[in-house]
């Protein structure tokens, strides 16, 4: 049976410390103010693919977890992986509540390097899907959450999208993070401004992750580094377009975009965003009809996966992890933890 979720759910309003207003302030304090730093003691699962790579899957599993008790993926975003600071953080403190999470590394990610020979790409539906249908067999009878950060965002909302009511596996519900649900507005968006210091830092991450590729899977002609890109939209057009199998990149974007998609979505979906992302402009949103399953929530502050709030409204500061910590919890079947009393997490 699954979940249900109003479509318009009540949440706390978002309040940073008044010097963690600034958008560009929040994204890179979310993604470098790392905090405290759990062991690493996940169990790591192969999910064989049907062209021959792999993707990875780590395995936090708390000890009060029941066989039939809720699991969760996780999906990191672009230049992410496992290892990924809200991806380590949200799965410690679902572990703390007695949801099994698992953390999935995309194509050529974090422990699967050398296990894929075509690229991660932002409309990867299939792979997740694969993931998914490999947790229902790993973990008969636990309902799946996804949630998915950013590019794992779109990657969770296209797939809840394409399947209608007929999910995957065990798949009931999903959660998305500033999800850049119209690609090629996005990477529009990326051109302005100082957003154009994030565009330069996705590019210089993605060649080092082709030239480390190109150790173990060759490019026998070279010609993706003929000229290195400076912008995304360079990168896609030479780079993730033609190895996933679009035509061109304006291809890729139009057919990996989720927003289309948000119509069809059948199972209770969240969506979180801000209003001043410096990534994912929030008018596109208004661009794409929402089913009756998804609510939306918007912050007006928080940046791109930001969302630091000021000590006394979370104690970590990680009102993000809050966020789909507590819609988790509405699902039933999770410990009662309250995380925004004195620091719990061992990666706040």
């Amino acid at each position: 049976m699954r979940p249900v979720i109003q479509n318009r759910a009540s949440h706390i309003e978002f309040h940073p410390h008044p010097l963690m207003k600034n958008p560009h302030v929040q994204t890179l304090l979310g993604a470098f103010w790392q905090g405290r730093w759990p062991d690493y003691q996940a169990q790591q699962h192969q999910v064989a693919l049907p062209d021959g790579d792999a993707l990875v899957l780590h395995d936090d599993c708390p000890e009060s977890w029941n066989p039939g008790d809720r699991i969760t993926m996780l999906v990191h975003g672009l230049g992410g992986c496992h290892q990924s600071n809200y991806m380590v953080r949200i799965s410690d403190k679902l572990k703390q509540i007695g949801v099994r999470c698992f953390r999935l590394d995309l194509r050529g990610c974090g422990a699967g390097k050398q296990l894929a020979t075509r690229p991660f790409h932002a409309g990867c539906s299939d792979d997740a899907s694969a993931a998914v249908q490999f947790l229902a067999d790993h973990c008969p009878g636990s309902p799946c959450t996804i949630v998915g950060f950013s590019m794992g965002g779109n990657i969770v909302l296209k797939l809840a999208g394409e399947s209608g009511a007929e999910t995957p596996g065990n798949l009931d519900s999903a959660f998305a993070v500033a999800p850049p649900v119209d690609l090629a507005s996005c990477c529009d968006n990326m051109s302005l401004g100082l957003n154009r210091l994030y565009d330069r830092n996705f590019v210089r991450s993605l060649i080092r992750h082709v030239k480390a590729r190109d150790i173990t899977h060759p490019d026998p002609d070279g010609v993706f580094f003929e000229k290195l890109p400076a912008k995304l939209r360079e990168f896609d057009s030479t780079f993730t377009a033609p190895l996933a199998g679009f035509d061109s990149v304006e291809d890729y974007y139009a057919r990996a975009s989720a927003g289309p998609l948000l119509k069809d979505i059948r199972i209770p979906t969240h969506i979180l965003t801000a209003a001043d992302d410096p990534l994912v402009p929030i008018e596109i949103f208004s661009t794409f009809d929402l089913s009756d399953t998804i609510s939306m929530q918007t912050a007006e502050h928080g940046g791109h996966l930001g969302f630091m709030a000021c000590y006394k409204q979370v104690a970590d500061r990680r009102w993000m992890d809050l966020q789909v910590i507590q819609w988790i919890q509405k699902l039933g079947h999770t410990a009662a933890v309250d995380f925004n009393s004195p620091v719990r997490s061992n990666a706040s």
